[in-house]
């Protein structure tokens, strides 16, 4: 099969642990007819890239995925490496990158057009690369471009928060200059047009304190409030500009506040049109109305008690925090829409924005079947997903192949596929000489994550000496919001760093992930809970095998090399427990795996091949899901 022309079958299994290489499908590029690309590489690599116009995938059924990709035939041969060091006077994870202009890559396939194309806007906090926290602003950047190429006119909202780097959006125009409520005023908001990796974003700015700082979370404003603000400035816009989209999707608490707003205010006006969906990246975070930040808003840290008895008195409660964006509170107080069944009884009672979301929207997603599963078994909010069961979907998450594709990664000192895995091994000794370990052909791990406790803390604290112990060497990139935790991991950075076999990267670094994913023979996600996980997903696509426990997201992607119930699918090792004995079995499972297949073949042949449909399936899936239904009723 010539898989720079041809079509690409991929079956339930990801990746095929064997010893040869030709076993193995090409990776997933997208481009335009003809054109060549051409980029300058920090590490005086040079790299041609001819792309031919493909179709996008089509989905036949849920065993088997068809799918004819895009090809992009590479000349991987690198003239030169500048190899770094770690007394480099800037670390070369922070030099100077060519632009990444992805707006070329999108394209839009007519062989595989959907038959009904529809107007559908996102409404979210983060989008990446320009405003990523995490995973959410990936999700929203793959779904929004797969959604692209099926012929869909696709708009994401975003706020201009204060931080966002404005030259990675092109075409930046004002478009907009209108007033929004909020708290009793109407707040003068622009509205910007840009394009960011290929995509149609409209920015939003209000001319009062929302989002100003130096992050995208943790300003000096509050919080809710100014999502509360964003929800409604949203439809503010729709209905001033005569904007009437097909499918509203809003995701995570922030955009919970919309469907309400929608059905309640906006959809009696005249924004008629739409239907809304709601997706669910974390049940973690409920977006819950509640009196403390006015309070310290009010008195500061060290209030008297007389203060907080006048609070008491006088201050609003959660309802009256809600009707600040115009919404009667008291209204949403009870149990069938928005109230937070833990406070039933108390004083106050609060709220939640991502259950009245659930309530209120057409259809409800979460980002994996078995976290849909788990979501209805445990926790405070399963008893309204049970209530709402016939419109709550579990679809599994996918990855934006065009952000993570390691034959045309910008990141990499050199570029690889799955035909061609030498770049791989490059990759690992130029992280190894960087970071300053020995370049040896023993294991790599890394574990890229947020340092909280969901990640599986103690975990990641153990698999630090037992990869030693075993003679590996491992890379935690990351950084802990908690100051406790933050504190422990500076503890261990300082205890290993100077050694020979571990380092621990207190950051947040884009460029620095992508090179890890490429340069690791392993990667370690062994999550408390996963509601679906994308670093398995982006290991398995830089030909990096995943080690994760079995929960969420993970057990849907990942199937262990010794089960033989699933020797079909397997692709990784995969534990169970939260114990320490079960993360030793699978990574020493995993370690002598490598020993085996090291001697007779390279360990990097494993894979290459994940990635594509998943974004594609969530697409067309959900247009199944609305078209059949929620485009003809009110929730």
């Amino acid at each position: 099969m010539d898989v720079f022309s041809g079509s690409l079958v991929q079956s339930n299994s990801f990746i095929k642990l064997q010893s040869s290489p030709s076993s193995f499908p090409a990776p997933m590029l997208l481009g335009n007819k003809g054109e060549r690309l051409t980029r300058n590489n920090p590490y005086s690599c040079s790299c041609k890239r001819k792309t031919r116009a493909h179709s996008s995938p089509n989905l036949h059924s849920p065993s088997e995925t068809t799918f004819e990709v895009t090809g992009v035939k590479s000349d991987f041969s690198s003239k030169e490496i500048n190899w770094p060091s770690p007394t480099d006077d800037i670390p070369f994870w922070k030099k100077d990158f060519p632009p990444w202009d992805m707006s070329p890559l999108v394209s839009v396939n007519l062989d595989h057009h959907d038959p009904n194309p529809m107007h559908i806007i996102h409404v979210t906090a983060e989008m990446a690369p320009i405003a990523k926290v995490g995973g959410l602003g990936d999700v929203v950047t793959g779904l929004a471009r797969a959604c692209l190429t099926r012929g869909h006119n696709v708009d994401i909202m975003l706020p201009l928060y204060e931080c966002i780097p404005k030259h990675q959006i092109n075409k930046l125009i004002r478009i907009t200059s209108y007033e929004s409520y909020h708290d009793g005023k109407w707040v003068a908001t622009d509205a910007y047009r840009g394009v960011v990796s290929g995509i149609p974003v409209i920015f939003l700015e209000p001319s009062n304190h929302f989002f100003k700082g130096s992050y995208v979370y943790g300003g000096s404003y509050n919080e809710l409030e100014a999502y509360l603000f964003f929800s409604r400035a949203c439809l503010e816009w729709m209905q001033v500009t005569g904007t009437q989209p097909d499918i509203i999707h809003v995701h995570e608490w922030q955009a919970g506040a919309l469907p309400l707003l929608y059905w309640d205010m906006y959809h009696h006006l005249s924004v008629k049109k739409p239907r809304i969906v709601l997706t669910i990246h974390n049940l973690e975070h409920y977006g819950e109305c509640r009196n403390r930040t006015l309070f310290e808003d009010q008195y500061g840290d060290t209030p008297s008690m007389w203060d907080f008895f006048l609070y008491l008195v006088a201050s609003w409660d959660s309802k009256e925090q809600l009707s600040r964006c115009g919404l009667d509170g008291p209204i949403y107080a009870t149990v069938d829409k928005a109230l937070d069944d833990r406070t039933i009884g108390h004083n106050p009672e609060r709220l939640s924005l991502l259950k009245g979301g659930i309530v209120y929207s057409n259809a409800v997603v979460t980002v994996s079947p078995t976290y849909l599963k788990e979501t209805l078994c445990s926790g405070w909010l399963a008893s309204t997903l049970i209530r709402h069961r016939d419109k709550y979907y579990g679809i599994l998450n996918g990855i934006d192949t065009v952000m993570w594709n390691p034959s045309s990664d910008i990141f990499l000192p050199a570029m690889f596929d799955a035909q061609k895995t030498d770049g791989k091994k490059t990759c690992k000794r130029y992280v190894q000489t960087g970071l300053g370990l020995p370049s040896d052909k023993v294991p790599l791990v890394v574990c890229i994550t947020r340092l909280v406790a969901q990640k599986g803390l103690h975990l990641i604290h153990h698999a630090i000496k037992r990869v030693e112990q075993l003679g590996g060497q491992m890379i935690v990139l990351g950084k802990a919001p908690d100051v406790r935790v933050e504190s422990e991991f500076e503890g261990l950075a300082k205890l290993h760093n100077q050694g020979p076999s571990i380092r621990i990267m207190l950051i947040y670094s884009e460029e620095l992930s992508h090179m890890l994913y490429a340069a690791a023979d392993m990667v370690l996600v062994p999550s408390l809970y996963e509601p679906c996980g994308l670093a398995q997903m982006i290991a398995m696509r830089y030909g990096t095998i995943p080690i994760v426990r079995k929960t969420g997201g993970l057990a849907d992607t990942v199937f262990d090399m010794d089960d033989q119930a699933n020797i079909d699918k397997a692709n990784g090792f995969v534990f169970d427990g939260i114990d320490e004995g079960s993360l030793n079995w699978a990574l020493d499972r995993a370690f002598s795996h490598y020993t085996q297949i090291i001697s007779h073949c390279h360990w990097s042949y494993i894979s290459c091949s994940y990635g594509g449909p998943l974004p594609f399936k969530v697409v067309r899936m959900l247009m199944t899901c609305l078209c059949g239904f929620a485009l003809l009723c009110d929730p």
